[in-house]
Formats: structure tokens, C-alpha cells, sequence
């Protein structure tokens, strides 16, 4: 009875948050000129081949300062690019290279309720608009209105000419999500006597056997998920690669995600920057959890790294635990859980082919390590799910470069089904 009361108030309370959210959305429109909004001052410029690109993205309260406009909550995010011409030839750009779907300027001079406004809308966002083609010497700017991304914004611009092509790729941090890696300090969490450097392969993959088999709980009294992946790479290189292939970071456990998370759940919508549960290795909670999510909060696939008191051959090394949720169950603990795909090898080579079919894997092999499970005869993680796998954990090396399939290397360390 208790139960069912909770749930009607918690679903009247995210309906209200709803509705005053959907309500709220401002549809005027009050250009103001770009330099007036500091947005450009987290700008990054690539240069290449006689071609300068700037980017930068407007959070949230910048995008409403620019355009009168609340973009965000239609889920539209804009990005502004400048393209310098330093060749000899015209530059045409593709704006299907930054977001395929993308909004025309037109689109968005539509969301104004007048008419006089909407005619104001339409030149001035036509006006302000990236032109298709860059005359030699000549420098052009303008608005790409995307689909909105929160954290940490990746997409391509790509150029070309009758000669060549130009591909730059940006990752830019957006204000106002709170990213649960963005406060730790990556430097601080081994002295350097605690860190083992490691050259050789034999003693790198007894290093990585002698692992623990999985996570623990807070109190490190109980075990749960395999702990099936291990990445080397740098860090940097590491986090382009993952949210190349698509995958979101994850907002921190405050009472706005929340809300949100509560929302998503009895909507059936999709946050994918929701909170993952901590889960502990080495004594401390992960360091970083990303994931990739389908049409609602129910279902994605999610992994955890810890950085490694180690190196190999001079790279970081990560440790993670990776799983495929595939629905949600209540439980006296939590209110609710996910539940995950026992076949937890699945979610495993996923993620290896992830990384591999988006170019960013130089290198994998397997290690022992978790212990052979069978079907018949399961394991349970913390919230008692049940788990089988072939007690390996895959070792992906991730590449600095694009890679493609045919050139990433196999080291036939274990081999499975050996």
C-alpha cells in the first residue's frame, strides 16, 4: 500500500516537472551578435593543409542569450564554426559531416509564434548560417544547429576542394552537466612507488591474472560483475576513442539527476547521462563510467574503468567491469535496479567491436583472470543478478590514429575457447 502510494506521488511530481518543462519553453527571438556572448572563449582551432577551422558550442544560458530562443529544451543544440581559406582554391564545407540530422536555419526561425518575428528569424539565423563555400583568402562563420549533446561534444567538419578533402574532428566540453570524472585527479591517485611499470608481456599478463575476478561492494565483503576488460592507452586518446564510437559520459548522483532518472524511468525516455550505481576496485568507487543507451533508460550498455596502479610498455593501463542492461525491477534498497544480460562475454567482444568499427583500436588479446562460469551454474552481482561467461577479460590497446579493421593486430595471448 505505501509502495503504491510512493509510486503515485513520485509519478505526479516527475508528470508536474514535465509539464512545467515542456510549458516553459521560450519561442521569441533576439539575435545578439556572436562576440557579445563569451561562449568563443572555450573555442579550439585545428589547422591543417593551409585551412583554419574554429569551434566552439553555447551551453544552455549563452544559447538563450543569443537567440532568445530556449534551443536546448527542444533538444537543439547550436555550434558555431569559422573556416579560414589560406589555399588557392574555394573550400566547399559539408554540414551533414557535424550532425546528419541537422536543423536548418529555417527550422529554427519557425519556432517564433509571430510572424514579424519569424521574418526577423529567418534573415538573421539565414544571415549567421555557415556558408557552403569559403572563397580563397576569405574567412566565413556561422551557426550548425544540432542535436543536442551534453558533457562533452564530438563531431566532424569536414572540407573539400576539386583538389583534396579535409576531416577535423573536435571534442569540446559544453557546460552544465555534472560529469562524474570531471573531479578527479588522475595524477594524485598512486604515488609513483605504488606503480608498476611493466615492458614485457609474461609478466604483464600474470600482473593482469593475479587481478581481482570482479567488483565489490563498498565494504569489499561481497563480490558482483566480472571485471572483463582491460584498456591500455592514454588517457586522452582513450576518452577521444569512446565518445568517437559513441558512447556518453555519465552524469554524477545528485538530486537534479535525480530527478531526472526518475523521470526517464516512468517515461519510458531516454537520459543518457544517467547515473550508474558505484561499484568498487582498489578500494575506491570507478573512476569513470560511460555508456551507450537505445530508445529508453532500460536498456544500454554501460562499463566502469579504475586506472590501474600500473604501465605497460610506458601506456596507462585501466582495469573495467563492462554489462548490457536490459530492463528494470524495484528492490527494497534502491527503489530500482537494472538488470543485466547474463551473457556478460556478449557485452565484452561489443565493445571490442565498437571500438574497432569506429577506427580506434590498434590492438587486443585475452587474459585469464575471471574464472570459467557455465550457464548451468551462474554467478550473482551485487543485486543478484545472474552472470556466466568464459573467464577471460579482453585487453584492447587503443589506437592514437585511425585504425582500420585490416590493420589492428592480434596478440594470441589466450584464445578463446582454448
Amino acid at each position: 500500500m505505501r509502495m503504491a502510494l510512493h509510486i503515485r506521488q513520485t509519478m505526479y511530481l516527475v508528470t508536474t516537472l514535465l509539464f512545467a518543462s515542456l510549458s516553459g519553453c521560450a519561442t521569441g527571438f533576439d539575435f545578439k551578435p556572436v562576440e557579445s556572448v563569451p561562449f568563443r572563449e572555450r573555442a579550439v582551432t585545428q589547422v591543417e593543409d593551409g585551412v583554419r577551422v574554429t569551434a566552439a558550442v553555447p551551453d544552455k544560458k549563452e544559447t538563450r542569450e543569443l537567440f532568445g530562443l530556449s534551443l536546448y529544451k527542444k533538444r537543439v543544440q547550436p555550434v558555431w564554426i569559422e573556416i579560414e581559406n589560406m589555399t588557392e582554391g574555394p573550400i566547399g564545407f559539408l554540414p551533414f559531416s557535424v550532425d546528419a540530422d541537422y536543423h536548418t536555419p529555417m527550422e529554427i526561425a519557425s519556432l517564433t509564434r509571430s510572424d514579424k518575428k519569424r521574418q526577423e528569424a529567418e534573415q538573421q539565423l539565414f544571415r549567421n548560417s555557415v556558408n557552403m563555400w569559403v572563397a580563397p583568402g576569405d574567412t566565413r562563420s556561422g551557426f550548425i544547429f544540432t542535436n543536442a549533446d551534453e558533457g562533452t561534444k564530438a563531431f566532424n567538419v569536414d572540407l573539400l576542394s576539386d583538389e583534396r578533402t579535409w576531416a577535423f574532428t573536435f571534442f569540446i566540453a559544453v557546460p552544465g552537466l555534472a560529469v562524474d570524472h570531471y573531479d578527479v585527479d588522475f595524477n594524485a591517485i598512486y604515488p609513483e612507488e605504488e606503480i608498476t611499470h611493466f615492458t614485457d608481456a609474461e609478466s604483464f599478463i600474470a600482473a593482469l591474472e593475479e587481478l581481482p575476478c570482479c567488483v565489490v561492494d563498498s565494504k569489499g565483503e561481497n563480490t558482483g560483475d566480472p571485471l572483463n576488460i582491460v584498456i591500455v592507452g592514454e588517457p586522452q586518446d582513450i576518452y577521444y576513442a569512446v565518445i568517437r564510437a559513441g558512447w556518453d559520459e555519465t552524469e554524477a548522483v545528485t538530486a537534479a539527476s535525480g530527478w531526472k532518472t526518475a523521470a526517464s524511468f516512468f517515461t519510458g525516455g531516454a537520459y543518457r547521462y544517467s547515473p550508474v550505481s558505484s561499484l568498487y576496485l582498489f578500494g575506491r568507487k570507478q573512476d569513470v563510467a560511460l555508456q551507450r543507451i537505445r530508445e529508453n533508460i532500460h536498456e544500454r550498455n554501460h562499463f566502469r574503468l579504475w586506472l590501474a596502479p600500473m604501465t605497460f610498455q610506458g601506456e596507462t593501463v585501466w582495469v573495467g567491469q563492462i554489462s548490457r542492461d536490459i530492463g528494470v525491477r524495484f528492490t527494497r534498497k534502491t527503489i530500482t535496479t537494472h538488470k543485466i544480460d547474463p551473457d556478460v562475454d556478449e557485452t565484452r567482444e561489443f565493445l571490442a567491436e565498437n571500438l574497432a568499427y569506429n577506427q580506434v583500436l590498434a590492438k587486443f588479446a585475452y587474459v585469464g583472470g575471471v574464472g570459467e562460469t557455465p550457464i548451468d551454474e551462474p554467478r550473482g552481482n551485487l543485486t543478484g543478478d545472474p552472470w556466466f561467461t568464459d573467464g577471460l577479460r579482453v585487453v584492447l590497446w587503443i589506437a592514437s590514429d585511425l585504425t582500420n579493421l585490416d590493420d589492428i593486430e592480434y596478440e594470441r595471448w589466450v584464445a578463446p575457447g582454448d
